[in-house]
């Protein structure tokens, strides 16, 4: 089997704002690029609505009730604070991209594929348990490896999480939990503002490695080698996650890191390499940032056309 892609044209209908970053003209590049012919044999599912029990693994109930409660309707909007924007298609949206997680690892555990995209909007990793904040509403990834664990019943998950900012949401919802590691590299002294190298959760499961700005594909490819990597690998998940945020290329307007597409290509293959060697090569990816749109597409292709050719080569070695 190759890749599986989850999605759903409900997540384009999330409108923030014309001026807004987190566009649906960012979702439209991906799904654009994944539909060219060198993604042919990509498996493609609609993204399901989540239900409220499976958001009550990560957010309690007072925050769903207050999310929920403030979607709009008709023509009005609103704002959760000056960058988290709800329209009256933002509901659908947000329960939509919690859910094509939950899919997603529905079919990676039980429907026999060894990975996954999930190409939904709004992202998540902003979202902390109690708050919504940084154009997240729920914790989409978070939510996805606790659905693995009270589901499907695995003792330890991994996120890994690329994007340029810090993702402040999941590090504050697996803070506590032992079971959960969360490694991430971002841009240091940025926003959210979190994110120190201090920060290691109340049992060390919790890997942070800022960088600053102006820093090349060299200084992230160091800092996995170096330090995610062997911590993840020596955590041994039953499952990586992926919190895929594009935006630290060097075309991108809201940072300051140099990536580019074969950046994000090689640390793929280096996660792959983790979870081939730890959890059968099961991997499942989120999308969050990345607001240059061309940048986007190439960064998207190089990482789903390895997660394309690590399954298909696991495929092989099956048959």
């Amino acid at each position: 089997m190759t890749t599986a892609i989850l999605t759903h044209d409900a997540c384009l209908a999330h409108l923030p704002g014309v001026h807004h970053p987190e566009s649906p003209h960012r979702l439209n590049a991906v799904l654009k690029a994944l539909r060219s012919p060198e993604f042919e044999d990509l498996s493609w599912f609609e993204a399901p609505q989540i239900s409220r029990e499976h958001l009550e693994l990560v957010h309690p109930k007072d925050h769903i009730d207050h999310v929920l409660s403030h979607m709009p309707v008709g023509e009005a909007v609103y704002a959760f604070d000056g960058d988290t924007v709800a329209s009256p298609g933002t509901q659908d949206a947000v329960l939509r991209a919690a859910g094509g997680v939950t899919r997603a690892v529905d079919l990676v555990l039980q429907d026999g594929y060894s990975n996954a995209f999930c190409a939904v909007r709004p992202p998540g990793h902003h979202a902390e348990p109690d708050v919504a904040m940084g154009f997240c509403f729920f914790n989409n990834v978070a939510i996805g490896a606790k659905y693995a664990q009270f589901v499907h019943g695995l003792g330890k998950v991994a996120v890994i999480d690329f994007d340029v900012h810090h993702g402040n949401g999941t590090q504050a919802a697996f803070w506590r939990d032992a079971s959960v590691f969360y490694g991430s590299s971002h841009q240091g002294y940025f926003y959210p503002g979190t994110g120190l190298a201090g920060e290691t959760g109340l049992f060390g499961n919790v890997v942070n490695v800022p960088v600053p700005a102006g820093s090349h594909g060299e200084h992230i490819r160091s800092a996995y080698a170096n330090n995610i990597l062997p911590k993840l690998q020596a955590f041994e998940p039953q499952l990586i996650l992926i919190s895929a945020g594009f935006d630290a290329h060097q075309s991108d307007p809201l940072a300051g890191l140099q990536l580019d597409a074969e950046d994000f290509g090689w640390l793929t293959e280096r996660i792959y390499d983790i979870a081939e060697a730890v959890c059968e090569g099961r991997v499942i990816s989120v999308l969050e940032g990345g607001y240059d749109l061309e940048a986007l597409s190439q960064s998207v292709r190089s990482h789903v056309g390895v997660l394309m050719a690590r399954a298909t080569s696991a495929h092989e070695k099956m048959a």
